[in-house]
């Protein structure tokens, strides 16, 4: 009996009590359906039930978009923290202080430059895990930074977008990266390049209300959120019901505000191609600059 009470009863009782890991199993944000980690990870952050696109990481858009996930990352130009002195229920400094140390980024925009199909390219990705990707003064000058790489590379820019629209912290200095970043966007018409957008969930205020919408191709990830106001601030404004898929990637698509819904695995592919067909129409025909 000592054998079973101080040997086989302990093991019985470890392996009942043994606790499942916090971070073995996630829930679809659309179907709720339970979904391994290590599953979701290898079908790229897509539910495998219901097909919804979560949100991804600034590394994990670098890995998926680049041939082989090589790519090199630059350095991008600082700004003044706290240009406001701003103050909401923490400091603005110490809030961008948790954030870097939290998202492992210093910004909520990073670039990159590789290759893509074997084509030369600049990748932006803004970061939505980086307080909501909203826009501040950071982001328009990692934007601009991007606009004059690729210029001085000679290849075309394809920014991912993910925001919740401007930095309330940085107040009117917020809202003045969108005419800075449309500048940019007219660098590239300048020189010629071809500038990508791929709109991801969400993307919405005064980033789609300046270079988010300003693309030579506009490609969306399925049902993503793009707009400038929510559906319900619009539903109070106009009083009206707005229409099933609203704001949605697809109905945009339905009523020409994008050019095409790639789902996640396909859009390397995709990107390679258009990046090619545009690179050859640029040597055969250089794009004219705007008048």
């Amino acid at each position: 009996m000592s054998w079973l009470t101080d040997y086989v009863r302990p093991k019985i009782r470890g392996l009942l009590k043994r606790e499942v890991p916090d971070n073995l199993w996630t829930n679809c944000e659309s179907c709720s359906q339970m979904i391994l980690v290590k599953d979701l990870r290898k079908n790229l952050n897509v539910c495998p039930h219901c097909g919804h696109h979560m949100r991804a990481t600034v590394a994990e858009r670098f890995a998926w978009t680049f041939d082989e996930g090589a790519c090199t990352r630059i350095d991008l130009p600082k700004v003044v923290a706290d240009p406001l002195s701003f103050r909401d229920r923490k400091r603005y400094t110490d809030r961008l202080k948790d954030e870097r140390a939290k998202s492992q980024l210093d910004e909520s925009m990073a670039v990159a430059h590789g290759k893509i199909g074997g084509h030369d390219a600049v990748v932006a990705v803004m970061a939505f895990e980086f307080i909501a990707g909203t826009m501040g003064a950071a982001l328009g000058e990692a934007f601009v930074a991007a606009a004059r790489l690729a210029i001085l590379q000679k290849a075309p820019l394809v920014v991912f977008t993910a925001s919740g629209g401007a930095r309330m912290q940085e107040g009117v200095i917020s809202l003045m990266q969108m005419p800075r970043t449309t500048v940019a966007v007219q660098m590239l018409r300048d020189a010629g390049l071809p500038y990508i957008v791929v709109l991801t969930n969400p993307t919405t205020g005064g980033v789609t209300a300046s270079f988010a919408m300003l693309g030579d191709v506009q490609i969306s990830e399925p049902n993503a959120l793009i707009g400038f106001a929510g559906p319900r601030v619009i539903e109070d404004t106009v009083r009206e019901k707005l229409p099933e898929g609203f704001q949605r990637a697809e109905y945009l698509l339905d009523h020409g505000m994008i050019d095409m819904v790639t789902r996640r695995a396909d859009l390397p592919a995709m990107l390679g191609r258009l990046i090619g067909l545009l690179n050859h129409r640029q040597i055969a025909a250089p794009l004219r600059p705007a008048a």
